[in-house]
């Protein structure tokens, strides 16, 4: 599978939630080794758990080496206090994260892209970036200002 399929797949996880994650955007991710689906989860009712978290828990040792295919960039900072998803990833040990979209935020856009790649992470910005912003428009145009 290509990069486009993996990406495509994350952006139909999330659609099912559009509307139904509160504050959050409606992510999807896809954990994939070996051109192959390890593991994928979208952001639950509410916005919790997020999607991240989900597929690094469900992939387990697996996610090891693996490239994440996220909708939105991952999260640098929780509200819960617990661990972000960049940080969840890094734990895990992806080699490579592939995300649509970056948080808009003004004070967490790029941070957790950041940190990813301070922790020696290959990271990609930008497939799919039109489909990842229309899917949850609301959740972009609260923080896009022209």
């Amino acid at each position: 599978m290509s990069d486009a399929s993996f990406m495509q797949r994350a952006l139909a996880l999330a659609a099912p939630r559009i509307g139904m994650t509160g504050a959050n955007p409606s992510v999807g991710c896809v954990l994939a080794k070996d051109d192959a689906i390890i593991a994928e989860a979208a952001t639950q009712e509410g916005g919790r758990p997020h999607a991240e978290e989900q597929a690094v828990a469900l992939a387990g040792a697996q996610a090891q080496g693996a490239t994440a295919y996220v909708t939105v960039e991952p999260c640098a900072l929780r509200s819960t206090g617990a661990l972000s998803c960049a940080d969840l990833l890094i734990r895990a040990g992806v080699s490579r994260v592939v995300v649509a979209a970056r948080d808009p935020h003004p004070l967490a856009g790029g941070v957790g892209l950041d940190r990813l790649r301070r922790a020696g992470i290959a990271v990609e910005v930008g497939l799919m970036e039109a489909e990842a912003r229309a899917q949850n428009v609301a959740f972009f145009s609260q923080w896009d200002k022209p």
